[in-house]
């Protein structure tokens, strides 16, 4: 009985390792017998304040979340998803200010018009406008901490931007 014992847990503990179950939760919603690619224009900045390498970021980032979400193929044109738009706004403003009258904290806010088409299924076509803001100290130069506080808002804005166009739930 002992030896039968011994064999049982044998087998269990073999059966149990050699059969593993895997999910991976990506949330989207793409029905990848229609769905086969997205194209992914530049998105320009048409702002009034220019940072030259938010385009470049901006870019990589939301060809980024594509490639690395979804089964889409990435195309710069004529994908059954296609987006496009530019980057409208990139601004600083005061946001609080100290005893002394000086600003204390400053809010960088990015804004990006853009526009998706679904060609195979036109009632989700939309234009919309995403932002993010963040804030930092205004004893620090902007120069100092740009880099990373705008692309902290271009994950935000293009995490926005996935869920709008492919995690429809």
């Amino acid at each position: 009985m002992k030896r039968f014992t011994i064999i049982l847990s044998v087998m269990l503990v073999g059966v149990l390792t050699a059969c593993t179950v895997s999910y991976k939760f990506t949330g989207t919603s793409i029905d990848y017998t229609k769905i086969k690619s997205i194209s992914l224009d530049k998105f320009p900045i048409r702002a009034n304040y220019v940072w030259s390498p938010m385009e470049s970021m901006f870019y990589n980032t939301i060809s980024d979340i594509y490639a690395q979400k979804t089964k889409l193929k990435v195309l710069k044109r004529d994908g059954d998803l296609q987006l496009s738009g530019e980057i409208v706004e990139y601004s600083q403003t005061n946001k609080s200010i100290g005893s002394d009258g000086y600003s204390t904290q400053v809010q960088l806010k990015i804004v990006v018009n853009v526009r998706f088409v679904n060609t195979k299924k036109h009632d989700q076509d939309f234009e919309q406008r995403f932002s993010a803001t963040t804030e930092y100290d205004s004893s620090k130069q902007l120069a100092a901490v740009q880099e990373e506080l705008v692309q902290e808002m271009i994950d935000n804005i293009v995490d926005q931007i996935f869920n709008a166009t492919v995690a429809i739930w």
